[in-house]
């Protein structure tokens, strides 16, 4: 399949704003419908976002547009799992987790943008793009994570044990039966339709976010989607079984790439110690700190967030 069949026709009246930004698109990978959107002069050089866990590409609403305009060709992907893409259950052949996310992306660079990218992602997607520069630096130029999450960065410095065959299998075989006995699928349709999502999604941000109805929306409409409580189970298991080589400790030890990490400085979620814990482990990271503001900066303090990331990617450009 060849990328003019997979791209939307120019569109000079695409959304520049709001969650409904750029042309969209559907793209088919390994059997799934991966949704996709673009904005921004085709000839320019790529971006690609990578939205965080529960988001979709719709979240960079007040990004694409800036960036569009700075002369990058800005393209936004649901990850599997997410957003409006296919949304998987448990397979045994292949676990839902930033190795497959980034195998996604590595896909979509190669197929449908032709090109390698600068890849920006929000929490989850930080990771996966962090992954994708280890596992295909070829189509990768760098990579913002804003933040980086992974709870292997709290445990790094300390010496782990290399656990027996037998114990690998009884953790295995634990977490498999917790979360296939969780009851998902009381539990997210609830959260989906009551104000608790609200606070949840409160919890991300600094400032009060609640009344913002597209917000809830672009939360809200993927998790009540048919598959939404086989993807959330089969993405906790596959992420909570990841290979030591898939955690972001061992990936920053891997990288070739230049990264650029931004953190909100009241960060709840990811606290901005574990920034600190990602230089510890690679000095040559640059670290842009956002005051005032919560684990989504690039959708909070938007203005800040892309002034940052041009401002960095200039720098590469020239340096």
């Amino acid at each position: 399949m060849s990328s003019a069949d997979l791209q939307p026709a120019p569109g000079e009246t695409a959304p520049q704003q709001g969650a409904d930004w750029g042309d969209h698109a559907q793209w088919d990978w390994r059997g799934h419908g991966c949704h996709w959107r673009r904005l921004g002069p085709p000839d320019g050089p790529a971006l690609v976002l990578l939205h965080g866990f529960g988001a979709a590409s719709g979240h960079w609403r007040h990004n694409a547009g800036p960036l569009a305009a700075a002369g990058w060709c800005v393209y936004g992907l649901d990850l599997i799992g997410f957003g409006a893409s296919s949304q998987p259950g448990l397979d045994r052949h292949q676990a839902l987790d930033n190795r497959l996310w980034s195998r996604q992306v590595q896909a979509f660079l190669a197929e449908v943008v032709q090109a390698p990218a600068v890849l920006v992602g929000h929490s989850l997607g930080g990771l996966v793009a962090l992954t994708c520069s280890v596992y295909a630096p070829q189509w990768v130029r760098a990579v913002v994570a804003a933040p980086l999450p992974d709870p292997s960065l709290l445990m790094a410095g300390r010496r782990q044990p290399r656990r027996p065959p037998w114990r690998r299998r009884l953790k295995r075989g634990v977490i498999h039966l917790l979360l296939r006995l969780l009851p998902l699928e009381l539990v997210v349709p609830l959260l989906a339709h009551s104000p608790l999502l609200d606070l949840g999604i409160q919890s991300a941000y600094h400032h009060p976010v609640i009344g913002d109805q597209e917000l809830r929306r672009l939360i809200a409409r993927p998790a009540r989607r048919p598959g939404a409580v086989r993807a959330l189970r089969a993405m906790s298991i596959g992420m909570a079984l990841r290979p030591y080589q898939a955690t972001a400790v061992a990936l920053l030890q891997r990288l070739g790439r230049p990264t650029l990490l931004v953190w909100g400085g009241q960060d709840r979620l990811v606290p901005l110690e574990v920034s600190q814990q990602c230089l510890r482990l690679r000095h040559d990271l640059d670290l842009q700190v956002i005051p005032s503001c919560g684990h989504c900066p690039h959708d909070e303090t938007p203005d800040a967030f892309h002034g940052a990331v041009l401002r960095w990617l200039e720098c590469l450009e020239t340096g």
